[in-house]
């Protein structure tokens, strides 16, 4: 009970100072400081909470039994008028607000024994039940007051008397989408971490042995794998050490190093792993794939002098070397490469992805099992071109730009439905970002396209391609370099069973995609760091450093993601974070994993967490909405706009995108009481945001029609274009708050803008940009064209009206 208090106590003091005085807000909590479950099988007690709540059969029947105890103590009258109320007080250690009912989280008050009760209830109660109260609880203050309803209904009331019963069962803030993953007004699902690993070197990789003992293997860039425990403690000793042959550097951003590693699926009997690593033979650069064998030794390391080098691939470059490593169901050795480097990989005719006779820009599929005599590596019979003589027999599928961190779909637990599918992160140029479905011998496009957009026109129009589309593509005004993650198939957060969880290296964006079985089609909502009380459970925190590097799952199937402050291969910044929702946990018991036990012969070094529940509410910033979809009705047309460049400062440089998911420290030196405050000066008018639009007339501003003016760096200037289209003008149009866009001109009909710049040429967009700067166009300020062909629109509110 003391350990009880203590966590109360320390949650109650984060709610104190984060929430203050306001109306409820929806904080689903259990008296075990958990989230509220769905129960396995229904209730036969507390039936109203049998869909959701706190209770599982075996608390219910605990429960039933006490009622029955209690109630035999009861006369044949006031069973009858008391046992309703009796059940109901004692389900509500089964509401999914138990722990608000309870007074769980105020430190202030003792160990309640009785749930809150509304005032009216409470007076009702004790008009013709108040001896039962001397049975449900042992509180000797309470029984004195048992004479004196004013008395006796305040000490049983709520200080936040929106979580009271029975009013919180109606009050519909706290009951609507009750046990689903909370969000913000923006659709923004709003999910907590438990910090699982600190102090590390870009850690690339994390993986398991998939032998029963629910370890985790943590790869560093350097070229460092340490072995961690399932108390979370790690091991002094690195169960692989090979920095001193990986190729990398202290420079951010360095894409060189160790980069993947995996165990084979046998590993539990021929103790085999594979690692994929840079290195540098004769002032050439390589990517090397090597199997090691655990040490016989020890059970927690490799056996160094045992690596057997499987394949070598020259690199012509520093970037763009791949690195991932998988085995599929199918007991094959995945390997994805990346076609080079530099950029628009500019290598032969048609670059690397293309051509099939290199194994750069590729996925790749060996068997290496069976390998301890003969060949390293054997080609599977069904590899799609082990017949085609200009192709290298290795290869899976191609087109690829460079694939960083792919995995399998477990499949849906019950169903498997899913199992199997292969979802990689493909990095894009300088537009677009994307995801794909792997499947056997596709062509995913690169170079003739990025995302769905086309980077080289000439390969784009070529029909003989036959490229396979992303199942999601987003714009550089999101991240300029995504980070394949996992479909969640866990235990732990049942409403995440099914969404695929990807993040973004440079803006921080953690990300997810959610199939509709119906259409086909895949559905993104951002996923951003709970505010509020959502993460208010011990042990969770609500930030995050913002360099995705990596995910990964657990034994048990589990997510997490690594990521770094400072994106350098020598800084030990890393953090590895566990994903967690708390609107929803699995019941009690379904998730307890038994680790096979675990030799261990090195000194363990014990976890400590560092990072830290934000409590104040971060500000929320703008969250760009467009998104690059393929457009309906069939593959994308050569000349399909994108959604233009990436925001850039009035330097010309890119803007750098802010931190996602921590909040800044404040800054030193505030107002001190006491002090008069210094009179404000004269607010004056904030200068229009970039991408902001005016419409002009000759004879003055128009209402709804004129020229189109746009605000860009600091200066208002014209659009001149040749090629206005109607969606352009509906973007302009929504922009200034009409429904509609009756009409696009042109050839300046509403007058010359001769006093500006003009600041825009060929501008394309869908229409469904936020801004014409978010729409395809030439460089801010680049034209070819004149004043005599200014744009105009003409907007409306009503569909029907006319120019």
């Amino acid at each position: 009970m003391g350990a009880l208090r203590g966590a109360r106590a320390a949650l109650a003091l984060l709610l104190a100072a984060a929430l203050g005085p306001g109306p409820a807000r929806p904080h689903p909590q259990c008296l075990d400081f958990k989230p509220p479950f769905r129960p396995p099988r229904g209730l036969a007690f507390c039936r109203r909470y049998a869909d959701f709540g706190c209770c599982d059969p075996r608390r219910d029947r605990a429960l039933l039994q006490r009622f029955y105890r209690l109630s035999a103590r009861l006369d044949g009258p006031t069973y009858a008028a008391c046992a309703g109320h009796l059940q109901d007080l004692l389900c509500q250690e089964c509401s999914p607000y138990a722990a608000h009912l309870y007074d769980a989280e105020d430190p202030s008050t003792p160990v309640r024994t009785i749930p809150g009760l509304c005032q009216d209830y409470c007076l009702q109660v004790w008009q013709k039940c108040r001896s039962i109260f001397r049975y449900l609880s042992e509180d000797q203050e309470l029984i004195a007051l048992e004479n004196n309803m004013a008395k006796f209904c305040h000490y049983l009331s709520l200080e936040d008397t929106d979580y009271c019963f029975p009013h919180l069962l109606a009050n519909q803030n706290l009951n609507q989408n009750l046990g689903l993953v909370t969000a913000d007004a923006e659709g923004c699902l709003q999910l907590c971490l438990v910090e699982v690993a600190n102090g590390l070197r870009n850690p690339v990789a994390m993986v398991h042995a998939n032998d029963g003992t629910h370890r985790f293997f943590i790869a560093e860039q350097v070229g460092l794998v340490w072995t961690y425990l399932p108390d979370r403690s790690r091991l002094e000793k690195p169960f692989l050490n090979i920095s001193e042959a990986v190729l990398t550097s202290p420079w951010e951003g360095d894409e060189r190093g160790f980069l993947g590693i995996v165990f084979h699926p046998n590993f539990k009997f021929n103790g085999k792993v594979y690692v994929y690593y840079s290195i540098e033979v004769r002032y050439e650069e390589r990517i090397r794939i090597s199997e090691f064998r655990i040490s016989p030794a020890d059970m927690n390391a490799l056996d160094h002098g045992s690596e057997r080098v499987i394949l070598e691939i020259e690199e012509p470059a520093s970037n763009h070397n791949g690195g991932e490593l998988l085995f599929g169901d199918d007991g094959y050795l995945y390997i994805f490469t990346g076609d080079g480097g530099m950029a628009g990989d500019p290598f032969g005719t048609f670059g690397n992805a293309q051509n099939k006779s290199t194994l750069l820009g590729k996925v790749l599929r060996i068997d290496v099992n069976n390998n301890d005599r003969g060949p390293l590596y054997r080609i599977p019979p069904d590899n799609p071109f082990l017949n085609d003589p200009k192709a290298r027999p290795e290869i899976y599928a191609y087109g690829v730009r460079n694939m960083w961190r792919c995995s399998f779909d477990r499949g849906e637990p019950h169903t498997k439905e899913g199992k199997g599918r292969l979802f990689c992160g493909d990095v894009g140029q300088n537009k677009y970002e994307e995801i794909d479905i792997v499947e056997k011998g596709k062509n995913y496009g690169w170079r003739a396209r990025e995302g769905f957009s086309c980077y080289d026109k000439k390969l784009c129009a070529n029909s003989s391609m036959d490229d396979v589309l992303p199942i999601y593509a987003y714009p550089h005004q999101m991240g300029k370099s995504v980070t394949g993650g996992y479909v969640y198939r866990g235990c732990e957060s049942p409403n995440l069973n099914g969404l695929y969880i990807f993040g973004d290296f440079m803006s921080g964006r953690l990300m997810s995609l959610k199939e509709d079985h119906a259409t086909g089609e895949w559905q993104y909502s951002e996923i951003c760091m709970g505010t509020g009380q959502t993460c208010m459970f011990p042990g969770l925190i609500n930030n995050y450093y913002q360099y995705i590097i990596s995910f990964a799952e657990d034994e048990a199937g589990e997510l997490y993601f690594m990521s770094t402050g400072v994106p350098s291969a020598t800084a030990p910044h890393g953090v590895v974070y566990k994903v967690v929702d708390t609107s929803r946990r699995a019941p009690p018991g379904k998730c307890r994993v038994e680790p096979s036990p675990v030799k261990v012969k090195s000194k363990r070094i014990q976890f400590v967490p560092k990072e830290k529940l934000i409590v104040k509410t971060p500000t929320p910033r703008p969250r760009p909405k467009a998104t690059a979809e393929a457009p309906r009705g069939g593959r994308p047309d050569p000349e399909s706009p994108g959604l233009g460049p990436p925001p850039r400062n009035p330097s010309g440089t890119p803007a750098t995108p802010a931190p996602r998911g921590r909040t800044p420290k404040p800054r030193k030196g505030g107002e001190r009481r006491g002090q008069r405050r210094k009179k404000k000066p004269a607010a004056t008018a904030a200068p229009p945001r970039n991408g902001a639009v005016r419409l002009m007339e000759q004879r003055g501003r128009g209402r709804g029609r004129g020229r189109v003016e746009v605000y860009v760096d600091g200066e208002w200037g014209t659009v001149c274009d040749d090629g206005w289209s109607s969606a352009a003008a509906a973007v302009v149009c929504r922009q200034l708050g009409f429904p509609y866009a009756v009409r696009a001109s042109k050839k300046a009909e509403f007058g010359e803008g001769t006093s500006l710049r003009i600041l825009l040429d060929d501008v394309q967009c869908s229409g469904q940009e936020r801004t014409l700067l978010e729409c395809a166009h030439a460089d801010v300020g680049t034209h070819n064209c004149s004043h005599e062909e200014d744009a105009g629109v003409v907007c409306s509110r009503e569909e029907a009206a006319g120019g």
